[in-house]
């Protein structure tokens, strides 16, 4: 088990310090504080995500949805797109996601190879990530 002063777990805090001093994230982040201070926007969010799990429900059912309540779901959904702070936070959001998800892939693919993975290592392991996933030399 590495310890806590490990040279590893040192570069470690100096990624997590690069990211969170990186321009691009926080300007995400500033996304992300200006959509849950504006409750306006947390509650359309909110009822649009609601009645969409609802009508998925009534779907996975087997209920048959009417075309009102597709349609007052579809109006409900482009309005709160045409909603800047909900619109730039759901942005934001999978923007965030998808530079966890990539820093995590490079991680575990440096574990997996014992070096810093290049382009070609990452295009072929694909999202499955992981031994046979690819990048492992077992294809």
């Amino acid at each position: 088990m590495l310890a806590k002063d490990s040279a590893v777990m040192a570069k470690t805090q100096e990624l997590c310090e690069a990211i969170s001093q990186d321009i691009e994230f926080l300007a995400l982040q500033g996304q992300v504080e200006r959509f849950l201070s504006d409750d306006a926007a947390k509650l359309q969010y909110q009822s649009v995500h609601e009645r969409g799990e609802e009508l998925h429900q009534k779907q996975h059912a087997g209920v048959e949805l009417s075309e009102i309540e597709i349609k007052g779901f579809e109006e409900a959904r482009d309005a709160l797109m045409n909603n800047d702070v909900a619109r730039d936070f759901m942005e934001a959001q999978q923007n965030l996601q998808t530079l966890q998800q990539t820093i995590g892939k490079y991680v575990g693919m440096t574990l997996e190879l014992g070096r810093v993975p290049e382009a070609e290592d990452m295009e072929q392991s694909g999202d499955g990530g992981g031994c046979c996933g690819g990048g492992c030399g077992c294809h």
